[in-house]
């Protein structure tokens, strides 16, 4: 936008920022980044570092923010991207230290936390907080992962391709394109380099990062409180959860990612969060910056049909059929419950969010919102200079759902029984290294064996028999009760359900202990004749050409989803667009915001509705209960009033608060941070009432629930009594 035509409200602003800010070159700086900012609304949008120069947007310093665009993306510099990092694959953490220390939420270290403990010190259920670097535990196979840079390279890629390309012709030049990025700048595998394609492959970015693999559990929660409310609670306002745990990252001597080693030390960020205990009310400037999984907010109303009518239908129906199976054993055994701890939580929490989309989408009219959409799309599509390229795009899109609306449901049900059922995909897995192990002469065995059975002991992990059993027998039924008879792959049609199960006992890949027994003993026969095998390999060989019958159809639909996008964009010049998630590192700018009052909730005296506080968690305290019981030494410290500095300057002790932020699955853990970069709480969850905001941006309802650090911070300090962590953290009161 040209300087002329800002707003009498800009003007303003920049002249206050003259008088009050001292540093001509941060005054310069921090105008400039203002100005790319004109008219955006402060809460949509999940941003790439880079592309905020296109929003033309609010004055986000009027709303409060007090940092420059160098401060919060830097190359050169230290910057505030410098201390988030990628947490295990799934998740966002921060560095709060100059040591390393790093907070995500309890839940995105359930795993590593289950795995560590046993029944005997069983740190998921009681907590642990070491007391020193020496006490902190390995969690093999945790890594975290730093964004040194990112750029663009539409240009270089799109000045190669074109329309009429075949899709085959397009995948190889894309592909070689890929490869020779990845090589230029990986510093000969030093850096990890992802290229990866924005807005329905219009746009292509390549990001580099730093990979370290030395993590280390510090803290965590009792689990009645890192994971209070359970399911119950989950997605839900109000929420009274302490969702963190804590880890340190590891370097070698120079700083460098290392393997696990005793000599090791704490890494020395670039950068690290200030945390603030000053509090929030409702305005405030909120920003969190994370890595976002995956949204799909530029899909057509026929795609968000397949989606709660067959998608998700049949996601809903297996994951819940699964998490039964789970509990029924898990609530017999410690052991079991802490085996398959992560596996239920991850099945759970995703049961519970498709299920609530599909009621969101139907009570909020998406489906229609999407239909006026397109309706204006197709308006410009009919004119005679565009009728060629995109008058066509939206019916054949429309003809691409119809065509795989069964197949898509067999897809999700078979991905959960695959996904669940360990009997029906291991024996695949293993089953050709196996195979190539008894080929071998007595050296060539000898070579492949110590790795051979790291990779079986990694498959066994947390195995029970008995449970894998039921839930081969249990998902393989479902699917051939709910999946059209001529959409089910022939190796699950023609399957008898019980004897297959019936046969688990007998085969190579029973037990870890029978396939390490193969080890000793191989024979290529009895491996092509166990029936797990067998029946493992040909579902995976009929699920691959059963994808094939498809390959053109789904090609063609690439094809039109990225004519729609390109043509959404030159139809509605004025709007500007922000790239849907795929797990890159973005930035969303908001406010702590409220939720209107339901009738239909308990909000346990809190009548501003954008905080929850300890008095609400203890009335929700029920003795005994899974997902509702609290520790006594919490009810203590609550009755006794003993908050310290983290209680809000009302007198209460603050839980949780909401924000207009836009965030999704992979935000979990992400800093919500205040105008001046400091950390204020964690990012954890959504609400129901917008849980179709993956694919559409419900501005009245869409919320962000986090936790406040004040509460993070007291949990560690009062209750587990481990303070000495704050020493090396940069407290802002």
């Amino acid at each position: 936008m040209p300087f002329y035509q800002f707003s009498e409200i800009m003007y303003n602003s920049y002249i206050y920022l003259i008088k009050y800010l001292k540093s001509m070159k941060r005054l310069f700086l921090l105008f400039t980044f203002l100005l790319s900012f004109a008219q955006m609304r402060a809460d949509e949008g999940m941003w790439l570092m880079m592309l905020v120069k296109r929003l033309n947007g609010t004055d986000l310093q009027k709303q409060g923010l007090h940092l420059t665009a160098e401060e919060i993306y830097s190359v050169n510099h230290s910057s505030l991207k410098d201390a988030i990092v990628q947490f295990g694959g799934g998740c966002t953490a921060e560095v709060v230290s100059k040591e390393g220390l790093v907070f995500t939420n309890h839940h995105c270290g359930y795993d590593a936390i289950a795995t560590l403990s046993t029944p005997e010190r069983n740190y998921l259920h009681d907590g642990f907080f070491a007391k020193n670097n020496k006490e902190e535990l390995p969690a093999k196979g945790l890594g975290v992962r730093f964004l040194v840079r990112m750029d663009d390279v539409t240009q270089r890629i799109n000045s190669k391709l074109n329309n009429n390309m075949s899709a085959d012709e397009r995948r190889a030049i894309i592909d070689a394109e890929y490869k020779a990025i990845m090589k230029e700048n990986s510093e000969n595998g030093k850096y990890t380099v992802v290229v990866k394609d924005f807005f329905s492959g219009n746009e292509f970015y390549y990001f580099v990062y730093q990979d370290f693999k030395d993590v280390r559990l510090v803290g965590t929660p009792t689990e009645s409180i890192g994971k209070f409310g359970g399911d119950t609670d989950n997605w839900e306002w109000p929420r009274h959860t302490g969702d963190f745990s804590v880890f340190r990252i590891y370097a070698d001597a120079n700083g460098n990612p290392a393997e696990y080693s005793l000599n090791n030390v704490p890494l020395k960020p670039k950068h690290h969060l200030p945390v603030s205990v000053k509090g929030v009310k409702p305005g405030d400037f909120t920003m969190i910056v994370g890595y976002p999984g995956r949204t799909n907010r530029y899909l057509t109303s026929y795609g968000i049909n397949q989606l709660v009518t067959k998608d998700y239908v049949g996601w809903v129906d297996a994951s819940k059929t699964a998490m039964d199976v789970m509990k029924k054993y898990m609530d017999k055994d410690t052991g079991t419950r802490l085996d398959y701890a992560s596996q239920y939580a991850s099945v759970a929490n995703y049961w519970k969010n498709r299920a609530g989309t599909i009621e969101s989408v139907n009570k909020n009219g998406t489906i229609a919102d999407k239909q006026k959409v397109e309706a204006k799309f197709q308006e410009w599509a009919n004119q005679p200079e565009n009728a060629a390229t995109y008058g066509k795009v939206l019916s054949e899109i429309e003809s691409y759902y119809k065509l795989i609306a069964d197949r898509n449901l067999e897809r999700n049900y078979a991905a959960q029984f695959q996904r669940n059922a360990k009997y029906a995909i291991l024996p695949y897995r293993l089953g050709a290294a196996l195979k190539t192990y008894a080929e071998q002469n007595e050296a060539g065995r000898a070579a492949m064996k110590a790795k051979l059975v790291a990779g079986i002991e990694t498959a066994y992990d947390g195995f029970h028999p008995e449970v894998e059993k039921d839930m081969l027998q249990t998902l393989l039924s479902l699917y051939k009760a709910k999946v059209p008879a001529d959409y089910q792959l022939p190796a699950l049609k023609f399957a008898n359900a019980s004897e297959l199960a019936s046969q688990t006992s007998a085969s190579i890949f029973s037990s870890k202990e029978s396939v390490l027994k193969f080890l000793e003993t191989p024979n290529t026969a009895a491996l092509e004749n166990d029936p797990l095998y067998r029946f493992s390999g040909v579902m995976v060989s009929e699920s691959m050409i059963f994808g094939d019958k498809y390959v053109k159809a789904d090609d063609q639909f690439a094809k039109n989803t990225r004519l729609y996008f390109d043509g959404l964009r030159k139809s509605t010049p004025d709007k500007q667009y922000y790239p849907d998630a795929n797990s890159t590192m973005r930035v969303t700018f908001g406010k702590v915001d409220k939720l209107p009052i339901r009738k239909d909730r308990q909000y346990y005296g809190v009548k501003d509705n954008f905080y929850t506080d300890m008095t609400g968690m203890v009335a929700k305290y029920k003795k005994g209960d899974a997902e509702f019981d609290l520790p006594q030494r919490l009810l203590d410290l609550y009755k006794q009033k003993d908050f310290g500095q983290y209680k809000d300057k009302k007198g209460y002790m603050p839980v949780n608060f909401l924000s207009d932020n836009d965030i999704t699955g992979g935000n979990s853990g992400s800093p919500i941070m205040n105008g001046n970069g400091e950390l204020i709480g964690l990012a954890f969850d959504g609400n129901s009432e917008a849980l179709s905001g993956d694919i559409v941006f419900e501005k009245q309802w869409q919320k962000t629930i986090n936790l406040d650090v004040r509460f993070l911070l007291w949990v560690m300090d009062k209750y587990h009594g481990a303070g000495y962590l704050l020493n090396e953290m940069t407290i802002r009161k």
